[in-house]
């Protein structure tokens, strides 16, 4: 069953699809301190649990917390129950942890492929709109709803941006201060409003003139935000891996703004021109519909990268924010707030049209199924089966990665500076499980995003 009369990718993308190779760079500060606990999770998951449906419940763990304190506080300004905001973060935590295991299982699993890459960035992309959204309903930050805009949308253009630049160089890089730390942050705030309130943001701060705590935070998310875009653009303006430094798909490095500025401006604008004030009035349903059809740009930009071909500019998605702004221009002829629904609800039905409709065809041309894997697992090949122990155990390092750089797409990435290295207790199957054809268990990280 398909979502599209027509397909969407054509047969040389699948096969350049086939052909992707992950490469990744990871200087993150706080992975290798996460990393005994994830290594430690991912042996508590069963071996017959696929990858992909690993990721799919932490985002619907993630989505289902958000809407609770959506639930309590729309328009960002009514204070949500400490329990909201205690549930908001432990669901952020979950969604964390088993965004990180999902590569683990894959390789545990040997059902790597490069879909598992592209499901992962994907939900990441959802993801990435319902814990900035979270943040800002917590410390409601409603009373400032340009700031709650600004947040928003920078989380979404810096995680289209690192997809931007990976666009251009063929390589996803992660800073020290990136998601992991970005995430532990929203966690660390989501807490404070739990065990404090929520009010406890509005206090006044006479040493910094009586601004409230919770613009602490924002200067320092400006401050990340610049830092951020400055090492992007430093990799995007230096020149792409393709011919005469285009990206990897041949095409012009800034090519990728277009499709994003078609989201971006007409977000701002509609929010300015609204005679409803529209934004102000919903700011939570104004966020997640231009969240979702921002999510389904990034995913075709994501797609364009791992196929290396040309990313189209135009979008059916954009259908949403254009209902809006037509009736603006007609003198909102029809209340905004059902306008807005519908661009809600539209854009939501064709981010999901397109991602099934995209895993679907990459399933049939992988010849694997997207939410099950083959078990017992199929045994890892080695080329050194007969080889001592010590030989034996860099095979493993090799094939899983013990580093801080790994994909599901199971390729190795470029290595890291030794010193972010974290050398773990490893968790083995003796030599008797191994050779019975069961994969054998070494810590390994996942990606980042």
């Amino acid at each position: 069953m398909y979502f599209y009369k027509n397909k969407l990718l054509l047969p040389a993308q699948l096969k350049k699809l086939g052909d992707h190779k992950y490469s990744c760079t990871n200087v993150s500060m706080l992975d290798p301190f996460l990393q005994p606990w994830w290594c430690w999770l991912v042996g508590k998951v069963p071996l017959w649990l696929a990858p992909n449906l690993i990721t799919i419940v932490g985002l619907i763990v993630n989505i289902i917390t958000t809407l609770i304190l959506i639930y309590f506080s729309p328009n960002g300004r009514e204070e949500p129950p400490r329990w909201a905001c205690a549930l908001c973060a432990l669901g952020l935590f979950f969604y964390q942890s088993l965004d990180a295991i999902d590569g683990k299982q894959a390789r545990r699993t040997n059902s790597s492929s490069p879909l598992g890459e592209l499901f992962d960035h994907g939900c990441d992309s959802i993801s990435t709109v319902f814990v900035a959204l979270a943040a800002c309903i917590s410390v409601q930050l409603g009373y400032y709803p340009r700031w709650m805009f600004f947040q928003c949308f920078c989380a979404m253009t810096l995680f289209y941006c690192a997809h931007w630049q990976t666009y251009v160089s063929g390589t996803l890089r992660f800073g020290k201060i990136d998601v992991t730390e970005a995430q532990c942050t929203i966690i660390g705030i989501h807490l404070i409003s739990a065990v404090f309130g929520p009010s406890i943001w509005m206090t006044k701060l006479p040493i910094l003139g009586g601004i409230d705590i919770r613009i602490v935070p924002l200067y320092f998310a400006v401050f990340v935000f610049g830092l951020l875009a400055y090492e992007n653009a430093s990799v995007i303006f230096t020149g792409g891996v393709g011919k005469n430094g285009s990206t990897v798909a041949g095409t012009s490095v800034l090519s990728p703004i277009i499709p994003f500025l078609f989201v971006v401006v007409p977000a701002y604008v509609i929010s300015q021109k609204s005679t409803d004030h529209i934004y102000e009035n919903y700011p939570s349903l104004y966020i997640m519909a231009f969240g979702m059809i921002t999510a389904k740009v990034t995913n075709r930009l994501v797609v364009a990268h791992m196929t290396k071909s040309e990313m189209e500019y135009l979008d059916w998605g954009l259908i949403g924010p254009l209902c809006l702004f037509l009736n603006q221009y007609f003198n909102s002829f029809l209340p905004e707030y059902y306008i807005l629904w519908f661009a809600m609800l539209w854009c939501s039905v064709d981010l999901i049209r397109y991602c099934g409709q995209v895993c679907l065809e990459i399933c049939a041309y992988l010849k694997i199924e997207l939410f099950r894997i083959p078990y017992p697992p199929k045994p890892l090949m080695t080329s050194q089966a007969g080889s001592s122990s010590s030989s034996s155990e860099a095979d493993d390092q090799h094939l899983f990665g013990l580093n801080n750089n790994d994909s599901r797409s199971g390729n190795k990435s470029p290595p890291i500076s030794p010193s972010r290295n974290l050398t773990v207790p490893a968790f083995r199957r003796t030599m008797s499980e191994s050779s019975s054809g069961s994969p054998r268990v070494t810590p390994s990280s996942s990606p980042r995003k």
